[in-house]
C-alpha cells in the first residue's frame, strides 16, 4: 500500500484556491487545453509525511504510530494551528518543474507535527521520506509544456494571494493510488 499523512484544507479554502488558480497564466494554458497537469482540487493536501509503500501487515503500526503523534501533539495546544494557503513557489526544473502554493499562519506548529510523525515512524522502523519537510500545496506540474517565464509570472503572482484561515484540525492516513488518474482513500484520521 502506497500512504501518505496529510492535512486537507476545508472546501471554502480549496474553492478559493481553485478560483485564484483560474486567473493565472498556467489556468489559462490549462483551459486551452495544455496538459500543465493541474492539481485536482478535490486532492488538495498538505503531506506532512510520505511513507510510500508499506505492507498490509505493517498497518496497524503505522495507525498507532500516527495516533500517538496526533495525540501528543493534541495535548500540546490549546487549539488546532491557524493556517492560510498564500505566497507561491516551485521545485524542481524543466519538464519536473512544481508550482505550490505556499502554506502561513501557525506553520511551526505544522512543522512540529511533521516532526512527531517522522519521529514515531522512525521508532517504529516504518519508512517514510526523509526529505526535509516544507509545508506547501501542489498546485499544477507543468514540467516544460509551459514556458519558465510564464511560470515564473505565476509563482510572482501568487506571492499577492492570500486564502482564508482555516484550522488544521484533523491528521489523516492516506492511501494513493497512483496513474494518469490518481486516486486517494482515507484509511484513519485523527483529530489536532
Amino acid at each position: 500500500m502506497r500512504l501518505f499523512v496529510a492535512v486537507n484544507p476545508p472546501a471554502d479554502v480549496v474553492a478559493d484556491l481553485t478560483t485564484q488558480v483560474a486567473r493565472l497564466r498556467i489556468g489559462a494554458a490549462a483551459a486551452a487545453g495544455t496538459n500543465v497537469r493541474l492539481a485536482d482540487p478535490a486532492h488538495a493536501h498538505l503531506t506532512l509525511a510520505f511513507l510510500g509503500d508499506v505492507e498490509e501487515a505493517r498497518l496497524v503500526e503505522v495507525e498507532s504510530s500516527l495516533g500517538l503523534a496526533a495525540q501528543w501533539f493534541r495535548e500540546s495546544r490549546d487549539a488546532a494551528p491557524r493556517l492560510r494557503l498564500g505566497g507561491g513557489g516551485r521545485f524542481g526544473e524543466n519538464r519536473f518543474t512544481i508550482l505550490w502554493v505556499d502554506v502561513r499562519g501557525e506553520v511551526e506548529a505544522i512543522a512540529t507535527l511533521a516532526r512527531l510523525i517522522r519521529s514515531r515512524l522512525r521508532s517504529a522502523r516504518l519508512p517514510y521520506d526523509e526529505k526535509p519537510f516544507r509545508a506547501h500545496l501542489t498546485i499544477a506540474r507543468p514540467g516544460d509544456r509551459m514556458a519558465e517565464t510564464d511560470i515564473e509570472a505565476d509563482r510572482v503572482t501568487l506571492d499577492g494571494y492570500l486564502g482564508p484561515e482555516w484550522p488544521a484540525a484533523e491528521l489523516l492516513l492516506m492511501r494513493s493510488h497512483p496513474g494518469p488518474r490518481p486516486r486517494y482513500d482515507r484509511l484513519a484520521a485523527w483529530p489536532l
